[in-house]
């Protein structure tokens, strides 16, 4: 019997202080039977050592897989993390998203064989980004509309993420506008489909590099579950100095071959780190 259940798969570039408090939102998770796989596509040494002091905190194993920094390969340490994964079900998020305390007790409960997992985030602005401290996150504050609101955060429909629970939740998943699509910052499903679709495709940059994957899911059959309003992350503010036009004209193009040719597989993939 495999003694870790899932795996979480954290993507990060360079920014340690948004990390340290995205691990200290799985230490309070309700889940428990999990691991953290830290995708890090060639942070400098402040992560590294951030990551090591951690370790001896926090309540779950961590696996930090690291490659040299040769620009935007997001998409090739996250394969390489998922090889190293060592539950049968992965969660994927990135570095910068705080993860309420059942975001793995949602995952783990509404997971399917045949299907994926299709979450959201909630975006703040910097201020309150800045504003969370360890305290706030082990105790939930952050995840209080109440406090978010004594904080800076503005009314919109939007806030009912944060606030739905029971036949609400389920109604407002059930009826939102939103495709349920992979979204690399809140997604899962079981490790064998992603490996059976060859993981990300590495030609792919910034811009729906998470959802050609589950196009290509799709492609092979399987269906995808909403929980946008169920399994909650908070979205930490950034700036994105990686984009470049190019990359997205780029990415359009692949996805618009994935979804004419009905593509399963990509041939740019995960296979090449596979121990035959």
């Amino acid at each position: 019997m495999n003694p870790i259940d899932i795996s979480v798969v954290i993507s990060t570039y360079n920014n340690p202080k948004w990390l340290q408090k995205v691990l200290w939102s799985f230490d309070v998770q309700t889940f428990k039977n999990f691991e953290v796989v830290i995708a890090d596509d060639g942070s400098n040494e402040e992560t590294k050592r951030l990551i090591e002091a951690m370790c001896s905190e926090l309540s779950y194993p961590i696996q930090h897989i690291w490659h040299e920094d040769n620009g935007f390969q997001k998409t090739i340490i996250l394969n390489k993390a998922t090889v190293a994964a060592k539950g049968d079900y992965l969660v994927y998020t990135d570095g910068d998203c705080i993860a309420r305390a059942d975001f793995l007790e949602v995952h783990s409960n509404r997971r399917e064989a045949g299907y994926f997992l299709s979450g959201g985030y909630f975006k703040l602005p910097m201020t309150i980004s800045e504003t969370i401290t360890e305290k706030d996150i082990r105790e939930q504050h952050c995840f209080d509309i109440n406090w978010l609101k004594q904080n800076g955060l503005k009314s919109s429909f939007k806030n009912n993420k944060i606030t739905s629970k029971g036949s609400k939740e389920r109604l407002l998943n059930a009826f939102t506008p939103t495709t349920a699509t992979w979204n690399g910052h809140n997604a899962s499903g079981y490790k064998s489909d992603i490996i059976a679709a060859n993981g990300y495709d590495e030609r792919m940059q910034y811009g729906g590099e998470d959802r050609e994957l589950g196009e290509r899911l799709f492609n092979a059959g399987l269906k995808a579950k909403q929980i946008r309003y169920s399994a909650i992350c908070l979205h930490l503010d950034h700036e994105r100095g990686y984009v470049k036009p190019e990359m997205i004209e780029k990415n359009i193009a692949i996805r618009a071959t994935t979804k004419s040719d009905k593509i399963t597989r990509t041939p740019f993939g995960i296979d090449k780190y596979i121990s035959k």
